[in-house]
């Protein structure tokens, strides 16, 4: 297995191995263009919400939240978030088209909060980390450092709604195997061990309240655009045993994931693989909003 250029085995990054990763990071798709311009200017029951800026450049990232703009406290309010990977295309384009073409007809229904892309520098580089090396999605806790983990807790605190169902929209993709996972272990200074790449979509349920009837009325709901990713020959995927057909579980708070930033009672993360040959890009943000509309469902009739 290949060595990580940067760095010594063995040893965790200081902040000069930290500086010259950042340096060989570069721009590589627009922000503005592809998220910013792509939300609504109005949109009727729904505020287009600016709730902060990442420090890096506070012109070039400005956050945004579409959301119910008088919430009413007899429906359930769901969080959609997407693009906490920067790198994990069809989670930001699948909520932004869920945003453009479906979120109305769900509007008289429950009370939305959802964040298309919560790590605009991660998107236009196309990375999983933000620029100081941290991944978002392992620093959803306060004084984590990560701005765009904590500036989303903080727009949940100023909105102070009890959140009934929470879906983070993910990839799973080959730059895992070579790049990320290496990137990951060459900074905290360990062996890194790839794990399989599954070829189709699944989902990552919460340890401690799985919702297994939850997660599979998404998983046949997404069933029908694309195809859901078998075990591999251990009967796991990513390493985790399965639970039910394409569902493994984490254990959300304790990892400081997205997922585990409320205490919502539905909760999942999406995981296409848009490197399958049996998918398109197209299809990858169908299989998101899928997801979405098969769990609004689920909960619309249990609820």
């Amino acid at each position: 297995m290949r060595q990580y250029p940067i760095g010594t085995p063995g040893q965790p990054w200081g902040e000069q191995e930290k500086q010259l990763w950042l340096e060989q990071q570069s721009i590589k798709r627009s922000y503005q263009q592809e998220v910013v311009n792509k939300l609504p200017d109005k949109f009727a029951g729904f505020d287009i919400l600016k709730y902060g800026a990442l420090p890096y450049d506070k012109a070039r990232y400005p956050l945004y939240a579409v959301v119910t703009s008088s919430p009413d406290a007899g429906r359930p309010t769901v969080l959609v978030t997407g693009g906490v990977h920067g790198y994990e295309t069809s989670g930001v384009q699948g909520a932004l088209q869920f945003i453009n073409q479906h979120l109305a007809s769900y509007a008289n229904h429950f009370n939305f909060i959802v964040v298309p892309c919560v790590s605009p520098w991660g998107y236009e580089t196309i990375n999983r980390w933000n620029p100081l090396a941290l991944d978002p999605n392992r620093s959803f806790r306060k004084g984590s450092g990560a701005p765009e983990s904590e500036q989303v807790i903080t727009l949940l605190d100023d909105l102070a709604l009890k959140i009934d169902m929470h879906i983070d929209l993910h990839e799973t993709t080959d730059t895992d195997n070579s790049e990320f996972r290496p990137a990951l272990a060459a900074r905290d200074g360990v062996f890194n061990d790839n794990w399989n790449i599954p070829d189709g979509f699944y989902l990552v349920a919460n340890t401690s309240n799985p919702q297994i009837a939850f997660q599979q009325a998404i998983i046949e709901s997404v069933r029908q655009v694309t195809h859901i990713a078998p075990a591999d020959e251990n009967g796991k995927i990513i390493g985790a045993d399965l639970v039910s057909d394409g569902v493994i579980c984490y254990d959300k708070k304790a990892l400081f994931l997205c997922g585990g930033v409320t205490d919502a009672k539905y909760v999942t993360t999406t995981e296409v693989y848009p490197d399958s040959p049996s998918a398109s890009p197209e299809q990858c943000n169908q299989a998101q909003i899928a997801a979405i509309t098969g769990g609004l469902e689920y909960v619309r009739a249990n609820a």
